[in-house]
């Protein structure tokens, strides 16, 4: 990518190392300046089991847990995030999620939204989350 200037930016990518990332094609992470994209991600540990199995609410404190390691990866912190998108598999679930969301970005207060969706790569995973983020330039590591 370039700057307006002409300069090239550089692209930083963070991967989890998961067997999946390689075979799909893409990175949990990319940073190109100052903004940050991070993949849909659900509730898996470092191993890429599922935590938080039957519990909506778990499920969100581990997705947030893997943002914010993601992030880290690149650069930034859940302070930079800007949007979420949630998809969680029942909609009636909207207020568990959101009040975990609350707990996480209360003070933050990103842009959002929620939708249903039929489903995920895993029938136990109630919900994936995507974050976008902008890292302000006094953020930056140097």
């Amino acid at each position: 990518m370039r700057r307006d200037d002409g300069a090239m930016q550089q692209r930083t990518l963070f991967a989890t190392g998961t067997p999946w990332e390689p075979v799909v094609g893409y990175s949990r992470a990319v940073r190109v300046g100052n903004l940050v994209f991070v993949s849909g991600t659900t509730a898996t540990d470092r191993d890429g089991r599922l935590i938080g199995r039957g519990d909506v609410a778990a499920q969100a404190r581990q997705v947030f847990a893997n943002l914010q390691r993601a992030l880290e990866g690149v650069g930034g912190a859940l302070r930079h995030v800007v949007r979420t998108r949630m998809f969680v598999v029942d909609i009636r679930l909207w207020e568990a999620v959101g009040r975990v969301h609350g707990e996480v970005f209360g003070a933050i207060r990103p842009a959002t939204s929620m939708v249903e969706v039929s489903g995920f790569v895993d029938p136990d995973m109630l919900i994936e989350i995507e974050a976008d983020a902008v890292v302000h330039d006094a953020d930056a590591p140097r």
